[in-house]
């Protein structure tokens, strides 16, 4: 199987749906006309289907491998496609001009990580990682922080990671026990441990720039005194070269996992390491939150580029598999048999997941325009809005998508059968692989809790509102369209759903916890199932509008034809997860502990 770039239909959201040619005004998007995006994102496609694609089942098999020199040496094939990722300046799509980035709309970035995602999950974390580490240096790090990291970050001629979990802790980090000592010169020492780091240590960056969370001693129990610190693997000379080795940090061991072996997940070891306070004492939290927020979304991308590249490879399996004739005479009767593609559920599972990838894709994208719109929108109120948005959606986002990329993954393995479940096809490593974007990051279960718990009452439930009355304005906007009719409608109906369900959790919530806990999950899905049911609508008249104007390209057939199905057979779960979120916490914590 060889993975295809889905530009196409990348373009046809950025260009169609979302409309990013009005954006132009705008700094970034007017350096980015639809023309150069198209350009960008072909190049791109070529790169992660010859470079990186031939890559992922060399990395799966061949793993990273720790030596006792502390060193870590990536799979063979990866050093050579990290360094001519780095020369042709993929990493930088989206960064600052004046750190050496390009300063195109993180959008285009987003589009080009789906491919890279799809096509090398494993090595696609190394430089996704350390736009991350960018990205929160940007927003905390003094001056001289942002001149000394930023260019070699932006570049990834240098990685970042993100070091929260310690053994003791994950996604409770007030229980963090890694201790920053002062040394009066204004350096600290660090000392702890991290595990689960991606990307701790590798032969691909020329430096590792580790972003890690200690506690000042004296500073506050719980997570009030937690501080980010920049601790690098060879500390920096002032030109921005590579200085000594920081002898305090070491990797002292690789965790064996289920699935991307070819990125490297590092036990860190921290004894009196050298590194710098980002920001003010006590508030590495919400600094490193900046790094989260912007991994989830990306975390939520993953789930959706493996379901992509699974059922490219189910898709293809289908038409070439011959195994029985079709209930409705043979359609392939010089044959033996006919292709299973021809068989109803067969057919189901591929069209389920086609109907997911293609909304979520253009639900992805739009929050990625949210993403710039919140730096570059000309007034505050639309900042704001955006703002608000992004973090509403990101655990949907997050959670949904990493939920159906491993249900994607799974019928892909189901459409192969029992081919599936050997290693002479790929679906065992999308399979693999994808199942930890549903754990790191925030378990989905904690991203539910935050979407109910944090999310919805932030700002005296503004988020919420302004969606609603989006959501509102839209379908009374094109509420008379027949050709667009059955899509509005689903879309109405839905959003009432979800209005019930956010009641429900005003009333009930409050006087019981324990019933927005036992809801979120379902509110959750209830929540992606409307952000689903508004981009279908927004494809349905993208689509429309371009088969009126006399379109006979079969894309934009395809498009109301896959939309159908989401509506017939997806969009009914709606109702499900309002009838389970309303039954509240009764028999959920009903059992004692003991009776488990």
């Amino acid at each position: 199987m060889t993975y295809r770039a889905p530009v196409r239909d990348q373009l046809f959201v950025l260009r169609e749906v979302l409309g990013l040619d009005a954006y132009s005004n705008l700094p970034g998007f007017a350096d980015a006309p639809m023309e150069l995006v198209e350009q960008i994102l072909t190049e791109g496609a070529k790169f992660c289907e010859e470079v990186l694609a031939p890559l992922n089942s060399v990395g799966d098999k061949q793993g990273c491998v720790w030596s006792a020199d502390n060193t870590v040496t990536t799979p063979k094939g990866f050093k050579e496609a990290y360094k001519a990722m780095v020369d042709a300046g993929w990493p930088a799509l989206g960064s600052e001009p004046e750190f050496g980035g390009q300063g195109l709309p993180r959008v285009i970035g987003l589009a080009y990580s789906e491919m890279s995602s799809a096509a090398n999950m494993a090595f696609s974390m190394y430089p996704g990682l350390t736009h991350g580490a960018y990205s929160a240096i940007l927003e905390g790090g003094s001056p001289e922080q942002k001149a000394l990291y930023l260019p070699k970050l932006a570049s990834a001629e240098w990685g970042g990671t993100m070091n929260l979990t310690e053994p003791q802790c994950g996604t409770d980090l007030g229980l963090l026990r890694t201790k920053a000592v002062p040394q009066g010169d204004g350096s600290y020492k660090i000392s702890g441990q991290k595990i689960w780091i991606s990307g701790g240590e590798h032969d691909m960056a020329d430096n590792i720039v580790h972003l890690v969370l200690a506690r000042i001693e004296g500073a506050p129990a719980g997570v009030r005194g937690i501080s980010l610190f920049i601790v690098p693997k060879f500390l920096p000379t002032a030109d921005g070269g590579v200085g000594p080795r920081n002898e305090g940090v070491k990797c002292v061991g690789l965790e064996e996992k289920m699935g991307i072996h070819g990125n490297a997940t590092c036990f860190m070891s921290y004894e009196e390491a050298t590194g710098w306070l980002i920001g003010e004492e006590n508030s590495g939290l919400k600094l490193m939150f900046v790094m989260m927020n912007e991994a989830r979304l990306g975390v939520g991308l993953q789930g959706l580029s493996q379901g992509e590249a699974a059922y490219q490879a189910a898709v293809t399996f289908a038409k070439d598999r011959l195994q029985g004739r079709s209930l409705t005479g043979p359609k392939n009767p010089d044959g033996p048999a006919d292709p299973i593609i021809v068989h109803p559920d067969i057919r189901r599972m591929l069209m389920e997941s086609k109907a997911t990838l293609e909304g979520g894709r253009a639900f992805l994208l739009w929050a990625g325009l949210q993403g710039d719109l919140i730096h570059l929108a000309p007034d505050e109120a639309s900042r704001q809005k955006a703002s608000d948005y992004m973090g509403l959606m990101t655990p949907v986002l997050k959670a949904y998508f990493t939920d159906k990329g491993l249900k994607i993954a799974s019928d892909a393995m189901q459409v192969h059968g029992g081919s599936g479940f050997t290693e002479h096809f790929p679906a065992s490593q999308y399979l693999r692989d994808v199942r930890i974007s549903l754990i790191y990051e925030g378990t989905n279960g904690i991203q539910a809790l935050d979407l109910v718990g944090r999310k919805l009452a932030a700002n005296g439930g503004r988020a919420v509102m302004t969606f609603f009355a989006d959501v509102d304005a839209f379908v009374g906007e094109h509420e008379e369209d027949k050709a667009v009719a059955p899509f509005i409608e689903g879309l109405k109906s839905v959003r009432a759903q979800l209005q019930d369900g956010t009641t429900w959790l005003m009333q009930n919530g409050l006087a019981n916890p324990d019933n927005a806990g036992a809801a979120s999950m379902d509110y959750l899905n209830l929540f992606a199932l409307t952000g689903l049911a508004y981009m279908w609508a927004k494809i349905a008249l993208a689509a429309n509008a371009a088969i009126t104007a006399g379109s006979s390209d079969a894309f934009y057939a395809n498009k109301l034809t896959t939309g159908r199905y989401f509506l017939e057979r997806i969009l009914p779960d709606a109702g499900a997860h309002l009838a389970k979120l309303k039954t509240g916490a009764g028999s959920l914590m009903a059992l004692d502990a003991e009776a488990f």
